[in-house]
């Protein structure tokens, strides 16, 4: 199963989504603050289940 993962960078904290096997397949911005970054994974988790495919 998939996971979001919180770290801190030089500028900000940003997160990355990986999945099952531990491969990084989505990284965020880097967001000033916490609360924004556990916004941002709040807005991935609603969002992405409709999201469409395009090629």
């Amino acid at each position: 199963m998939g996971k979001f993962v919180v770290r801190k960078t030089n500028t900000g904290i940003k997160f990355d989504l990986k999945a099952g096997n531990g491969e990084v397949i989505a990284t965020s911005e880097v967001y000033s603050s916490e609360a924004s970054c556990k916004n941002g994974i709040a807005s991935v988790q609603k969002n992405a289940p409709v999201a469409a495919v395009e090629n």
